[in-house]
């Protein structure tokens, strides 16, 4: 027995004024889908969502829902006037009985329902929306950009519920583990088209670059078959002009095929800058601490930062990860403690909020209107990296087109302000990127790029983000700020700090119960009597030690498994080398250290 679909759009198409966003496009929703809807930034995903959430009118064809079939959509910029606090606003289609499900969302998504609308924050306000969208439980859910300012924590709930629900839905986002772990099919805008594939997020890239491959093999044909008929038609149609009047038709429609082709929209020309070289030693922190009122920032913690380092910080909202980002760089003073800047430092700041674009500038003004940018005499050039470039110019290569560079940066998506963004601070040389949650809005393919720019870049990286997989891909050390003050250094990115946090509970645990059984006088105290108190001591902490250098040394097998390493970057290539045989010298020697204390222990 067939399905009724959830949703069916019909030869969908819309127009902005200009070119068409859509023509003739048709896609099914079924019920139980899971589906990623990916594609470039400025693709038209939010506006599909738009569409087939009932706020947008296409120009022509039909959005029709199932019988019956509730449709919730969950905005970016949810639209909050009339309401008193975002629990009004949450719970406003909701009976009296329902209303638990308002509080249970907000403790799961981590928001007060008695904030007021007037005070509350712009994520405050998305996790409102997304918190009203879970409580009314529609049948299809259209989630746009869900895991925008929610923490980890808040990332897993939202997994799990939705890992459980019934409902079909349909997501767009730019974290990569959330849409590997929930969706089940894709939908990938490209060019206008929209095409399916009926497997989940983690298959998309090879699919992706299998249609690109394709395409690029029958544009080689196409241009093949062009050059041969255009030689005919040179060489040989003079004496056969009535006969062949066929083929000469046909070369013109092989070439009105060509260029209707609509081309691939390449990667932004991203390129980081190191600039001149820092002191080998960027940051010296020791016994900094932070208190604001009764609430613990920060209890005394130390950490020396060295030139290259890859350092995330970690942890909940609210927990105190941008003061200690902005302690770090000497924006902000701890209330104890010392903090040494480096010498000769140039950092360049992405920060959360995108305060240093105003979104009453043009685009065209953000850039000419910075003094660090700003060319001599020249209204129409920025400094890019110590080269006069045409303002026009430097924008292409961020994906910009030359109609949105006298439009206000209000009318940006999230997206194209972060590559506004980028663009500034990557106009300048810098030794030090401090990138707090860089990752919220861009797509997959810019990610990539930042990824790999990151890689490259020869100076340091502070980073404050919540994208999992971009933690793993980019941190060689994370800092996690669990709250009351506690502030743990692991080596690694996200994947290894959980690795070695359950090996960090499980220890403790094993502590506690030695303790425990001590004080019982029982047999197994008797047993550890053979040590000393410092050697006890190391006997607890050698696991923790010995699981932070595996980490440490898988981090740098991955790093030198790149076979164009060598010749790409010798002297990184050669200092990694080094690093690894430091590390399994000190593996070997700590693993030798606990058997003797271990055997010791048990004499």
């Amino acid at each position: 027995m067939a399905r009724i679909p959830l949703l069916q759009l019909n030869e969908i198409s819309l127009t902005f004024g200009g070119d068409p966003v859509f023509e003739n496009l048709s896609m099914i929703v079924q019920p139980g889908d899971r589906v990623a809807l990916v594609g470039r930034n400025g693709s038209g995903k939010s506006t599909l969502m738009k569409v087939a959430g009932g706020l947008i009118e296409p120009d022509k064809g039909e959005v029709t829902a199932g019988p019956g079939v509730t449709v919730g959509y969950m905005e970016q910029d949810p639209d909050l006037s009339g309401y008193a606090t975002l629990g009004d606003f949450a719970s406003a289609n909701l009976d009296e009985g329902e209303l638990y499900k308002v509080e249970r969302a907000g403790e799961g998504l981590k928001f007060d329902p008695a904030r007021p609308v007037e005070t509350a924050s712009g994520g405050e306000r998305r996790r409102a929306a997304l918190a009203r969208l879970m409580a009314e439980e529609p049948e299809l859910m259209l989630l746009d950009e869900p895991t925008n300012h929610l923490d980890i924590e808040a990332i897993g709930w939202l997994e799990n519920e939705l890992k459980q629900t019934r409902a079909g839905f349909m997501i767009i986002s730019h974290d990569r583990a959330f849409l590997r772990a929930l969706t089940k099919a894709t939908m990938w805008i490209d060019r206008g088209v929209v095409r399916r594939q009926e497997k989940g997020f983690g298959h998309f890239e090879e699919w992706r670059d299998k249609v690109w491959e394709d395409e690029d093999s029958q544009r080689h044909k196409l241009n093949r078959k062009i050059k041969a008929e255009a030689r005919w038609a040179v060489e040989g149609i003079s004496a056969r002009r009535k006969r062949n009047q066929g083929r000469v038709r046909a070369l013109g429609e092989l070439r009105a095929e060509r260029a209707a082709q609509i081309g691939r929209q390449g990667a932004a020309a991203m390129a980081l800058d190191s600039g001149p070289k820092s002191g080998r030693k960027v940051i010296e922190a020791e016994g900094i601490t932070k208190v604001y009122g009764e609430k613990v920032i920060l209890n005394p913690f130390d950490i020396t930062v060295m030139r290259g380092d890859r350092i995330a910080l970690v942890g909940p909202n609210g927990v105190g990860k941008t003061t200690l980002l902005n302690m770090l760089i000497g924006k902000e003073t701890p209330d104890s403690g010392t903090i040494k800047l480096g010498t000769n430092l140039e950092i360049a700041l992405f920060d959360q909020a995108r305060a240093q674009l105003d979104p009453d500038m043009s685009l065209w003004d953000s850039l000419t209107g910075d003094p660090d940018m700003r060319v001599s005499g020249k209204a129409d050039q920025v400094m890019v990296r110590g080269m006069p470039k045409h303002v026009i110019g430097y924008l292409k290569e961020f994906l910009f087109d030359e109609a949105q560079a006298r439009a206000p940066v209000r009318s940006l998506s999230g997206g194209e302000r972060a590559r506004l963004l980028l663009a500034k601070i990557m106009a300048k040389p810098s030794n030090m990127l401090v990138l707090d949650e860089p990752t919220n809005d861009l797509d997959v393919e810019t990610l990539d790029l930042l990824q790999d720019l990151l890689g490259q870049y020869d100076g340091t990286v502070l980073l404050v983000s919540h994208d999992r997989d971009f933690l793993d891909r980019v941190a060689v050390t994370t800092i996690a700020l669990e709250g009351k003050g506690k502030a743990t250094v692991y080596a690694g990115g996200w994947s290894d700090y959980m690795a070695q946090r359950d090996q960090d509970d499980f220890a403790e645990s094993v502590v506690k119960s030695k303790q425990s059984a001590a004080r019982d006088g029982s047999p197994q105290a008797s047993a550890k009597s053979g040590l000393s108190f410092t050697e006890k001591h190391r006997l607890e902490v050698l696991p923790q030690e010995i699981a932070r250098i595996e980490a440490e040394i898988a981090k740098l097998e991955e790093l030198m498994s790149d076979p164009e390493l060598f010749t790409r970057e010798p002297v990184k290539f050669q200092k990694a080398t080094d690093a690894l045989v430091a590390r399994h010298e000190k593996l070997q020697e700590a693993e030798e250290e606990w058997l003797v204390l271990e055997e010791k222990a048990g004499a």
